[in-house]
């Protein structure tokens, strides 16, 4: 892809959208012998979030699984919408779109599997872990640095903003609202 053709696509973006097992964890799920299911988290992510939040970009999850845990982390993250429990996930990704008010080619979509391709072919830019599926790391338009469950989130959300030429304007706006100073 030319370099203006990948920078008009990523200038577009309003709306992240990412998968949650192999992305905000990495894919790992422990299910001990009580039946308690538990998965692993990393702050990264959730700084990243609050990144995108003050420079206005939402972010919802897709995830083909359901689980508490991740019902969870969303709501710490300040994520109002988890879809969970689809393998067919562009339904949820149609709702999403309609929710934000923004198109399909206004969508960053992070994912790493297989039930991931239909919302990769159908979103304006996909983003995928250097760990993710053969044929989705075929598919994506950038393959993150970090893997799964080590921060991508952030990695896409400062991607994101950097491109756009928004990334230092949000840290001055982040240190106003945030630490106040």
């Amino acid at each position: 892809m030319e370099k203006a053709d990948f920078l008009d696509k990523i200038n577009k973006i309003k709306l992240i959208i990412s998968d949650v097992d192999g992305i905000l964890t990495d894919a790992t799920i422990h299910i001990h012998s009580d039946g308690i299911e538990s998965k692993q988290f990393t702050v990264h992510d959730g700084a990243g979030s609050a990144t995108a939040r003050i420079a206005g970009i939402p972010i919802a999850l897709l995830s083909g699984r359901y689980s508490e845990a991740t019902t969870i982390r969303a709501r710490e993250m300040g994520i109002p919408h988890c879809f969970q429990g689809k393998l067919n996930k562009i339904e949820d990704f149609v709702k999403l779109c309609e929710i934000y008010n923004v198109s399909a080619d206004e969508v960053a979509y992070i994912g790493d599997g297989l039930i991931d391709i239909p919302v990769i072919e159908k979103s304006g830019i996909a983003f995928s872990p250097p760990n993710s599926h053969p044929l989705i790391l075929e598919m994506t338009d950038v393959i993150t640095k970090r893997s799964g469950g080590t921060g991508v989130l952030q990695e896409v959300v400062e991607f994101i903003l950097k491109a756009q030429n928004r990334f230092d304007e949000t840290i001055i706006k982040m240190r106003k609202e945030v630490y106040k100073g």
